[in-house]
């Protein structure tokens, strides 16, 4: 039998500070850059009842850990549960299981501040937010790790929201935080731009984008939807977590390659590939480059490692046994 740490979300809530997750991230991508092995998030669809299961992995060889996230969403229960496996890479043993819920917005948070460290002006002060929910939210805590905000602007369809997101960070960062009412003000005369929407329909209008803008785009993974438009993926430097899944599901860059503005070699480098030296990031002040992630397994893995090396040492969580195969498969009824 071997020993796995169950981690509950209560348990790994206050575990890592964010310069903590984007640290681990980056050396995750670093790790993928460098050959590190990761898949697409593969999803499954029913009707009756509505719901959307996912799964995507990744290998980290010299973190030593492997695993991924299978969560589902919608169903009878119209809820979301996200399940966190997590093995170690050399013996194979199950290491931990978390309750994925918690850390999700500060890992996906953090691939994100990765990407703004290795694409956006070292001078970027100016920050467009595209959303406010725990995405929006976890994009702006994590990168403000990475860069010193002075003004940041957020626009949601909704007075409420984007009101209640600029009170809360305005009391909680050292810049003007500020709802502003159209995507239009969010972007103009913005060094970076996130979206972190559930919107179909391009957000961002590629025409407000001056040179030199950085965009994250981390709310739709969908052939069909997308937040941002054609002109802004042809103009882009364009970077996003895995190759293999701009045609897949990256739907901007489908939109672009089907209206003819971009050809299928427009992917400038994975991130991954930029953290590891292998691509270069940025290469000019007036350059827009673009990240799309649709999420992976690698910021999943760093993240998750990370917090069971961290509860290990807090003495959090509940041992649980697993039967190895040589014991449990053994064919009787």
């Amino acid at each position: 039998m071997t020993e796995t740490l169950f981690l509950t979300s209560a348990d790994v809530t206050d575990l890592v500070s964010p310069p903590d997750y984007v640290d681990a991230v980056r050396e995750g991508y670093r790790q993928r850059g460098e050959g590190g092995a990761a898949k697409p998030r593969q999803q499954f669809f029913r009707a009756d009842p509505d719901g959307l299961f996912t799964s995507y992995a990744a290998i980290l060889p010299e973190t030593g850990a492997m695993g991924g996230y299978t969560y589902s969403a919608g169903f009878g229960a119209g809820d979301a549960w996200f399940v966190t496996p997590l093995f170690d890479a050399e013996s194979g043993e199950p290491l931990a299981i978390i309750d994925g819920a918690s850390m999700n917005p500060f890992k996906t948070g953090a691939a994100g501040a990765v990407a703004v460290d290795e694409l956006a002006r070292e001078d970027a002060e100016t920050i467009g937010i595209i959303g406010t929910g725990p995405q929006a939210r976890g994009q702006l805590i994590t990168t403000a790790t990475v860069r010193d905000w002075r003004d940041v602007r957020v626009y949601s369809p909704t007075r409420e929201h984007r009101e209640s997101f600029a009170a809360e960070f305005d009391a909680d960062l050292e810049a003007n935080v500020s709802a502003v009412d159209s995507s239009a003000e969010a972007v103009t005369g913005a060094d970076v731009v996130i979206t972190a929407t559930t919107a179909s329909e391009p957000v961002v209008d590629g025409d407000l984008l001056e040179p030199g803008t950085h965009v994250t785009a981390m709310g739709q993974y969908h052939p069909e939807k997308r937040e941002l438009d054609v002109p802004t993926i042809e103009r882009a430097t364009y970077v996003p977590d895995l190759t293999e899944r701009v045609t897949q599901d990256a739907g901007a860059f489908i939109a672009a390659l089907e209206a003819g503005a971009i050809e299928a070699d427009h992917v400038h480098a994975e991130l991954g590939e930029v953290v590891a030296g292998i691509a270069p990031g940025r290469t000019s002040d007036d350059e827009l480059t673009v990240f799309d992630s649709g999420g992976t397994g690698i910021e999943t893995v760093a993240a998750a490692h990370l917090l069971y090396e961290r509860a290990l040492e807090a003495g959090v969580g509940t041992e649980i046994s697993f039967a190895p195969a040589s014991e449990a498969l053994t064919g009787r009824l």
